[in-house]
C-alpha cells in the first residue's frame, strides 16, 4: 500500500485510480497559470511601466512628479509602485496563506482573488491625460491581488501532485502560462503596431489591450474554478476561535516554529536575492527597450512576445533536466545565465534589433525554467498542512513583487540617468542567490519537511 495526495492507500488487487484523477486536477490546475499570465505578461511585462511614464511625464514639472511629497522622476516611477505593493504583499500576503491553510474552499479563494484583481485591472483603461494617480493606485492593487491568487494556487500543487510529480507539474504549468500570454500578446501586438488602419491612437490601443488580459484573466479564472476540487485542511496549529482569528494563530505558529526549518529559510534567503533580480529584469524589460534602446512600443512587445515563445520551451527543457540531474543544480546553471544576461545589457547597442531579439532569447530560455523549478523545488521544503502559508512568504518576494530589486533599479537610475548600470546593478543579486541556494542540503530540508525525497535528487 502506498500513500498520495488524492487520499488512502489502495489495496492490492484493486485498481488505483489515483494517478489518473492527479492528472484530471493537474490539466485543470494548468489553466490558472494560462488566465494570470494575460496579467503577467501584456500589463505587468510589456505595457504598463512605459504607459504610466508617459501620463506621468504630462504631468511632471521640471522633469519630476510629486509622490507622497517626494521628488520623483516620471521613468522611476514604476519601480516605486512595484515596490510599494511588495511592502503591501509582505504585510499581507502571511495573513492570507495561513488562512488558504484553514479553509477547504481553496478554489474559491483562488478565484475571489484573481476576479478582484482583474476588476482592478481593468481600471487602466480609464487612466488617460496627465492622471497617473488612477493608474498607480490601480495597478498597486491589481498586482497585490494577483500575488494572493498566486500562493492558493501554488499551495494547491502540493495537494494535487507528489514530490516525484512536481518538478514536470511545475514546468508545464509555467509552459503553458507562456503558451497563453503569448497569445494574447500576439492579439495585443497586432493591436498596437496596426492601430492606425484601423483608426484609433496608440494610447487607446494600449488601454485596450491592458483591458483585454483583465478580461482574459477574468474568464479563463472559471476553468480551474469549476474543475479543481476543493481539499480539506490537513495538519493545521489547532486554534480556537473564528477562520480570521485561527489565521492569527497559525500564523504565530509557524513564525515561532520557522526556524526549526534552517534548510526552508536558507532557500527562502537565496530566493528573496535572485528571484528579485529575475522579476526586476521583467518588470523593467519594456522601460530598458523603450526609454534606453530606442525601440517602439510595437518592436517590444513582439520581443516580449518571442521571449513568451522561447519561455514556453525553457521551461519544458529545463523540467526534463531536473528529471535527468536534479532541480537544485539545473537553478543553479540558469543563475549564471541570468548574470551573464544583466551583463550583455550593460553593453548591448542602442537601436540595434538583432542584439536585443538575441537578449531576449536568451532571457526566454532561463526565465521559465528557473521559476518553474524554484517553485516545485520550494514545495519540497515545506512541512505538510502550511503549504499556502508558506508560499505566501515566496509571494511574498514573487514574480512582479520585488521589492529590493526594483528600489535598487529605481535609485541607481534615479543616480545615473541611465538604465544600463540599473540593470547590470542586478547581478549582485543572482550572485548572492546562488551562494546561498549553493548552501542548501536538499535531502535534509525534504527530510525535516516530512515528505519524500524525490527520485534522483
Amino acid at each position: 500500500m502506498s500513500s498520495t495526495p488524492e487520499g488512502p492507500a489502495t489495496p492490492q488487487g484493486i485498481a488505483d485510480l489515483a494517478p489518473l484523477r492527479r492528472r484530471e486536477q493537474h490539466r485543470a490546475w494548468y489553466w490558472y497559470d494560462w488566465a494570470n499570465s494575460a496579467f503577467a505578461t501584456t500589463i505587468a511585462g510589456v505595457l504598463f511601466a512605459p504607459y504610466l511614464i508617459e501620463i506621468a511625464e504630462q504631468a511632471a514639472v521640471d522633469d519630476r512628479i510629486s509622490v507622497l511629497g517626494l521628488s520623483v522622476a516620471p521613468g522611476a516611477l514604476p519601480s516605486f509602485v512595484i515596490t510599494a505593493s511588495t511592502l503591501l504583499s509582505a504585510l499581507a500576503l502571511p495573513l492570507i496563506g495561513a488562512m488558504a491553510d484553514r479553509t477547504a474552499r481553496k478554489k474559491d479563494l483562488l478565484a475571489g482573488f484573481a476576479w478582484s484583481g482583474a476588476a482592478f485591472a481593468s481600471l487602466l483603461f480609464f487612466v488617460t491625460g496627465d492622471n497617473w494617480q488612477l493608474g498607480a493606485i490601480a495597478f498597486l492593487i491589481a498586482n497585490f491581488l494577483f500575488g494572493a491568487s498566486t500562493v492558493v494556487n501554488d499551495s494547491i500543487l502540493v495537494l494535487i501532485s507528489n514530490e516525484d510529480e512536481r518538478d514536470g507539474v511545475s514546468s508545464r504549468g509555467w509552459a503553458f502560462g507562456y503558451a497563453g500570454g503569448g497569445l494574447l500578446l500576439a492579439l495585443n501586438f497586432g493591436l498596437v503596431t496596426f492601430n492606425d488602419a484601423i483608426g484609433i491612437s496608440t494610447g487607446l490601443a494600449v488601454r485596450i489591450s491592458m483591458l483585454s488580459a483583465a478580461v482574459w484573466w477574468a474568464g479563463f479564472t472559471l476553468i480551474p474554478w469549476l474543475r479543481l476540487r476543493n481539499h480539506e485542511p490537513r495538519q493545521v496549529a489547532s486554534v480556537e476561535g473564528g477562520l480570521l482569528r485561527q489565521s492569527f494563530g497559525q500564523l504565530g505558529t509557524t513564525l515561532r516554529h520557522l526556524r526549526g526549518y534552517p534548510v526552508t529559510l536558507t532557500f527562502l534567503a537565496a530566493y528573496l536575492f535572485f528571484n528579485d533580480g529575475i522579476q526586476t529584469v521583467i518588470a523593467s524589460a519594456s522601460t530598458f527597450g523603450v526609454e534606453e534602446l530606442g525601440f517602439g512600443t510595437g518592436t517590444v512587445l513582439a520581443t516580449y512576445l518571442l521571449v513568451q515563445f522561447v519561455a514556453m520551451f525553457g521551461a519544458l527543457g529545463f523540467g526534463r533536466l531536473a528529471e535527468r540531474y536534479a532541480a537544485k543544480p539545473v537553478i543553479l546553471a540558469g543563475l549564471v545565465l541570468w548574470m551573464g544576461i544583466v551583463t550583455v545589457a550593460l553593453v548591448v547597442p542602442d537601436g540595434q534589433i538583432v542584439p536585443f531579439l538575441l537578449l531576449g532569447v536568451a532571457i526566454g530560455i532561463v526565465l521559465g525554467g528557473t521559476q518553474a523549478l524554484a517553485r516545485s523545488y520550494y514545495s519540497l521544503l515545506i512541512p505538510r498542512g502550511y503549504e499556502a502559508e508558506y508560499f505566501s512568504f515566496y509571494h511574498a518576494m514573487e514574480r512582479g513583487t520585488s521589492w529590493f530589486g526594483t528600489l535598487v533599479f529605481g535609485l541607481v537610475y534615479q543616480l545615473t540617468d541611465s538604465y544600463r548600470p540599473a540593470i547590470f546593478a542586478l547581478i549582485v543579486f543572482f550572485l548572492v542567490g546562488g551562494l546561498l541556494l549553493l548552501k542548501v542540503d536538499t535531502a535534509r530540508g525534504v527530510r525535516e519537511a516530512g515528505n519524500t525525497l524525490p527520485a534522483g535528487a
